[in-house]
């Protein structure tokens, strides 16, 4: 089955749906994105994933988008290809530019996809890289199409037999993933990077805070190789644990606490599918 393709206003054909070689997307990377989980043709918590790019967008100094018409279109593109399990994927970019950092004055593009994913299994490996994030950038806290590093850090991890990398900020402290956040346990308390700290403010995240509960606690980077249980959440992760980091493992991942977390979620998230 083909993926759906909802572009500026309308359903495309797949095949034929076109961007500009001139759009600041592409060129410099100049827009916002948000990837929402899909189960048979339902996006989870769509309200909570327009706000943040809203949001992002703002903080890029993109034009507010039409957020009941990207809404329109995710409908539009979930009722096309009503998957089974998917990542819908919204993306809103500065449009027809100049080749520079200017933006231009045709108005934005918008694009809605959906594709089919595999479904993750319950524990993972991550690394941890020596590149840091900056918790004091421009682009801090906004989920942009500016994604360079992510490819880099994902690439070693890859390398190492792992599905993600971890990040520290420029003091030595825990931040997050390339695309997750991250949870750790000590002495038995569940803690996570505050925002402070430069990490995305995950939808997922914010959830597992308000159903689970945990820590908003400054770490050092270490913290990952002392703690009985690491976890990562993300959209299409939801809770999953993590049985290694770099060369230390974790036995018996998933941990208690970490299985009380992703019972929550999961029944939870069945209960209300966009809360």
């Amino acid at each position: 089955m083909k993926p759906a393709i909802w572009l500026d206003g309308s359903l495309r054909d797949p095949d034929t749906a076109m961007v500009s070689v001139f759009d600041h997307g592409l060129t410099v990377g100049d827009g916002v994105f948000e990837t929402v989980k899909a189960t048979e043709g339902r996006a989870f918590a769509l309200t909570r994933h327009l706000r943040r790019l809203a949001r992002s967008a703002e903080g890029l100094g993109l034009p507010e988008p039409d957020l009941d018409e990207v809404r329109r279109g995710c409908e539009e593109v979930l009722k096309a290809h009503p998957v089974a399990f998917g990542r819908l994927r919204i993306t809103y970019t500065g449009g027809i530019s100049p080749l520079g950092s200017d933006r231009g004055t045709a108005g934005p593009t918008v694009v809605v996809a959906l594709t089919e994913a595999a479904r993750r299994p319950d524990a993972t490996a991550v690394i941890t890289v020596p590149w840091a994030r900056n918790e004091r950038g421009a682009l801090t806290g906004l989920k942009t199409t500016s994604y360079g590093e992510n490819v880099v850090a994902l690439a070693r991890a890859r390398e190492q037999d792992a599905t993600e990398a971890l990040f520290g900020n420029t003091v030595g402290a825990l931040c997050e993933g390339t695309g997750s956040n991250v949870f750790v346990v000590l002495d038995g308390q569940l803690h996570t990077p505050p925002l402070s700290s430069g990490c995305l403010a995950g939808i997922t995240r914010a959830l597992v805070l308000e159903w689970v509960g945990a820590k908003e606690t400054d770490l050092p980077l270490d913290a990952l190789h002392r703690a009985e249980e690491v976890f990562l959440t993300s959209t299409t992760r939801d809770v999953q644990a993590v049985h290694r980091v770099d060369g230390h493992t974790l036995p018996g991942a998933p941990g208690p606490v970490t299985a009380e977390a992703l019972r929550i979620f999961v029944e939870r998230a069945a209960a209300d599918t966009d809360p």
